[in-house]
């Protein structure tokens, strides 16, 4: 039986984490240039996604 690459899985894990970080920088920046685009129903939803998103990542 093969072994399981413990290196390779944390690494993409990282990346992940790195992806869903610069997306998130990159939403704050957008919010942050154009004010009027934020409504408060946009922002819960954004926050309730990444709640829900880092409740799976640690099952």
């Amino acid at each position: 039986m093969a072994k399981t690459n413990f290196a390779y899985e944390k690494r993409q894990r990282e990346l992940e984490k790195k992806k869903k970080a610069d997306e998130k920088a990159r939403r704050k920046a957008e919010l942050k240039q154009n004010p009027g685009l934020a409504q408060e129903g946009e922002l819960d939803e954004a926050d309730a996604d990444e709640a829900a998103d880092g409740e799976a990542a640690a099952e």
